[in-house]
């Protein structure tokens, strides 16, 4: 199994990586600057009993998902697995957003959904799976994610469009609810903000990288062979209320 995640030196996207190494998946971990961190995903995805190798590449730059496209191209020869979870951008109130935040924001989340996904299409095997990670920003308020919002809520009308244009491959994202990643200390007033979702979330925390690897990994299973164009909420029943 040869997959492609980006995002993955730490946080959800090494979650999912490292979820995958247990399977002996082949991984190529790509990364934007630490390389410290992405390196030791790869140790963790060798120690679990798969191979890694980490690649840099921002995934604004059309050159840079060129690279990663050929890379898959010369060390798999395809793909089994496009997980797209990078993502950065401005986390503050729509009134203080400046227009280059705004254009980073959606450069680095929405179009690589759209532009990777394009460029590995002739790398996709039978059977491949493609996947996007939201929040539920994209969909309800959450403070300061005006821009990630908008950007993420793109990427889930894009994954009904993919879903029925790269038929048969399947198509899908997964939304969490706040998960505990050091991207939450950007979020104003996190700590009170987090203890209050947790306390208002039905299973009574917050979630874990390692939840969204778990859902990542169940729209990879064969399992879920039938389900394609869809979005997989894991909030703990958050979204519910």
């Amino acid at each position: 199994m040869d997959i492609l995640i980006t995002g993955a030196s730490r946080g959800i996207g090494r979650a999912i990586a490292n979820r995958f190494g247990q399977d002996g998946a082949r991984i190529l971990v790509n990364y934007l600057q630490n390389e410290r961190a992405a390196e030791q995903t790869c140790e963790e995805v060798r120690a679990a009993g798969g191979e890694a190798w980490a690649i840099q590449g921002d995934v604004r730059a059309p050159d840079a998902l060129q690279a990663l496209a050929h890379e898959a191209q010369m060390r798999f020869g395809g793909l089994d697995i496009l997980v797209h979870n990078a993502a950065i951008g401005a986390l503050k109130p729509m009134d203080q957003i400046r227009v280059s935040q705004w254009d980073l924001t959606l450069e680095s989340s929405l179009r690589p959904f759209w532009l990777l996904t394009k460029l590995v299409k002739p790398l996709l095997r039978p059977g491949a799976r493609v996947i996007g990670i939201t929040s539920l920003g994209s969909r309800q308020f959450t403070p300061g994610y005006s821009a990630m919002g908008a950007a993420k809520a793109g990427v889930e009308a894009l994954t009904r469009q993919l879903a029925v244009e790269l038929a048969p491959i399947r198509v899908n994202t997964v939304c969490g609810g706040l998960v505990d990643t050091d991207s939450l200390a950007y979020i104003p007033d996190s700590a009170t903000w987090g203890k209050q979702v947790a306390e208002a979330t039905p299973l009574k925390r917050l979630g874990t990288p390692d939840d969204i690897a778990g859902a990542v990994a169940m729209l990879c299973s064969p399992d879920a062979g039938w389900i394609t164009g869809q979005i997989l909420v894991a909030d703990g029943g958050l979204s519910c209320l």
